[in-house]
């Protein structure tokens, strides 16, 4: 951010507004400030300054287990301070000709700004809203609402200021002209022929040159799949209401006199329509993630803990009696050990768990990773694996119990993080068909602006939303998706579901690949999950009432049967057989969409980008 040597003019002043940056991982203390239009010789700015330090605690209505507000380092601050404790700037400045557009939500509370770089920043008013702010814009900047979204206001460009004249003084439209000049403007990249058509019959009408009739389709009730080869419609998206967590009266119920557990399907419905109660998940999670069979008694239950509390401490001694000159020989496991450190130090360092120095749970968190690698020694430790086991380790406050329920919860995503990245890249190339079966619109934008491989995406799956997420959320989320309801693959709609609600930002922005991927990473914490999940089952829902048409590698994504079973002769058989023991990546097919818009062999620097920034 610049400093201007110059003293800025004031134009307009709002006080009481708290400011949420876009470029911090911790969003629990924010400074309530001042919300300004300056004016300077290089143009005018939004300038937003703080007062001082105050608490949003958004983390009240949460699990007490796992708060994100860390009360042990919030203190007042005044404005004569320097940077705060993050490292962030004490005035955040905004040149008016960098603001693409913006948003008013809660009630006129909230204002989203969106910078042409795709930088979010998101502005609380306290003492009045946004609307004010807004009205003192209205003399500096021209903008239009979105015709998607009404509470979504573009900016318009000097070239858009200018059309949308020239097109008012013709007197041509009944309907809004700046309205219709921006669809024009939009359209004409997208649609020439017909846009230029549309806009010609305009002219046409008033010159009284006859035009032949056109057809268009309504598209109000059904909307039409533009994939290629497809020729049916999703029907409209059912409501798919949330319901309660996990009680402990139900929980109990579906236990025989024994202890097994008698209806584990029933139970898994339960959990995924509502999660699980707080005081249950420490039980609970061990049969989701395969420590417990569902079918023991409590007295196998006991056996099976004690054999697994031998194994565990068995393989920790491995790594804890190695000796010097054995790990000077030994680089994978030096690597993987020196990785470990140094992603310890800097996992949730916020939350009261693990906050502090010489925290003895910092400690265990290391020795479980530790204790992994000789476990798995294949896969060892990759950057992320911490992300996960922390809340695990946190609600079970056992290294025992955490390791088993990580080892669990790895054997489900551990494809996440193999070396030659391919479980990644499958999982990001089904995303891409996804959406293009679903929204088929918005597939053809992310192909058309270098975003077609899904790679902003890439943090979402690697860690399943850890860091999207407010802590009480993500235990949910979990929860859930261990389930594998509605399909096996629910996760993948889950982020069809938030780039549904994200389209007309991403579109009416005309972003491209770096905005794209700084404004999906500035949605972190401000996802509204019910919302979202009963949106992603909607979809499901969508394409499971329209199953029999779907191609055949839809099906296999939501967990279908391929209708068409393709006879492999014996040559054709031989073949394939030698491929897959000659490709290197263990009879994996190499990864390609069969919408052919997304491949990732020729496009590796761009895969690099996507996790470089979307990761770290």
């Amino acid at each position: 951010m610049f400093e201007p040597t110059e003293q800025g003019k004031d134009i307009s002043i709002h006080s009481g507004v708290v400011l949420r940056g876009s470029n911090t991982r911790e969003e629990d203390v924010h400074s309530t400030g001042i919300l300004s239009i300056v004016e300077y010789s290089f143009g005018k700015c939004i300038e937003w300054k703080p007062v001082e330090v105050s608490v949003v605690s958004e983390s009240q209505d949460q699990d007490p287990e796992w708060s994100l507000v860390n009360t042990h380092t919030t203190r007042a601050r005044t404005i004569s301070e320097g940077p705060d404790s993050l490292g962030r700037s004490r005035t955040v400045r905004i040149l008016l000709s960098d603001l693409k557009s913006f948003r008013i939500s809660r009630c006129g509370q909230q204002l989203t700004l969106m910078l042409r770089d795709g930088t979010t920043y998101v502005v609380f008013f306290q003492l009045s809203n946004a609307d004010s702010f807004t009205s003192s814009l209205k003399t500096y900047l021209k903008f239009i609402v979105s015709r998607k979204d009404r509470n979504m206001y573009i900016v318009m460009e000097v070239e858009d200021s200018v059309l949308e004249r020239s097109f008012a003084e013709l007197d041509l439209f009944q309907e809004n002209a700046s309205d219709y000049v921006w669809k024009f403007v939009k359209n004409l990249h997208d649609r020439p022929y017909e846009t230029t058509m549309e806009a010609c019959s305009k002219l046409t009408d008033i010159l009284h040159i006859p035009q032949p009739p056109v057809s268009v389709g309504s598209g109000e009730e059904y909307e039409v799949i533009g994939a290629p080869g497809v020729g049916f419609v999703l029907p409209p998206r059912p409501p798919c209401p949330r319901g309660g967590p996990l009680t402990q009266e139900q929980w109990d119920r579906c236990k025989d006199s024994e202890g097994r557990i008698s209806n584990s399907e029933a139970l898994k419905e339960m959990i995924f329509r509502g999660g699980i109660s707080p005081s249950l998940r420490y039980e609970v999670w061990k049969y989701l993630l395969n420590y417990y069979p569902w079918d023991a008694t409590n007295a196998e239950r006991i056996e099976l803990r004690k054999r697994k509390t031998e194994e565990y401490f068995a393989m920790k001694l491995q790594w804890r009696s190695m000796t010097p000159g054995q790990e000077n020989r030994f680089a994978d496991y030096r690597d993987r050990k020196s990785l470990i450190e140094k992603d310890v130090n800097r996992t949730d360092r916020t939350h009261p768990y693990y906050y502090g120095d010489n925290n003895a749970h910092l400690g265990q968190l290391y020795d479980i990773l530790m204790t992994y690698v000789m476990y798995n020694f294949d896969l060892g430790y990759v950057q992320g694996m911490s992300d996960l086991l922390s809340p695990i380790l946190c609600l079970m406050d056992s290294e025992v119990d955490a390791f088993w329920c990580f080892v669990g919860f790895m054997n489900k995503v551990s494809t996440n993080f193999e070396m030659d990245q391919e479980g990644m890249k499958l999982q990001l190339s089904q995303l891409h068909s996804l959406v293009v079966i679903t929204d088929s619109q918005l597939a053809q934008y992310l192909d058309k602006h270098e975003s077609g491989n899904m790679f902003f995406c890439f943090r979402w799956l690697l860690v399943l939303f850890k860091r999207e997420f407010n802590a009480n959320d993500i235990l949910v989320l979990w929860e859930i998706l261990w389930t594998d309801l509605p399909c096996k693959n629910f996760l993948l709609l889950v982020c069809v579901a938030i780039l549904d609600t994200e389209k007309n930002i991403l579109m009416e922005n005309r972003y491209g690949f770096t905005e794209i991927l700084k404004h999906i990473n500035d949605l972190s914490l401000r996802i509204e999950l019910p919302w979202t999940l009963s949106k992603a089952e909607g979809i499901y829902h969508q394409l499971m009432s329209v199953a029999d048409h779907l191609p055949d590698h839809i099906r296999i994504i939501i967990g279908l049967e391929p209708q068409h079973k393709p006879e492999i002769s014996d040559s054709e058989d031989e073949v394939a057989t030698t491929e897959s023991q000659t490709n290197g990546n263990g009879g994996r097919p190499s990864v390609s969409s069969d919408s052919g818009n997304i491949r990732f062999g020729n496009n590796e620097v761009s895969f690099e980008r996507g996790i470089n920034l979307s990761y770290m």
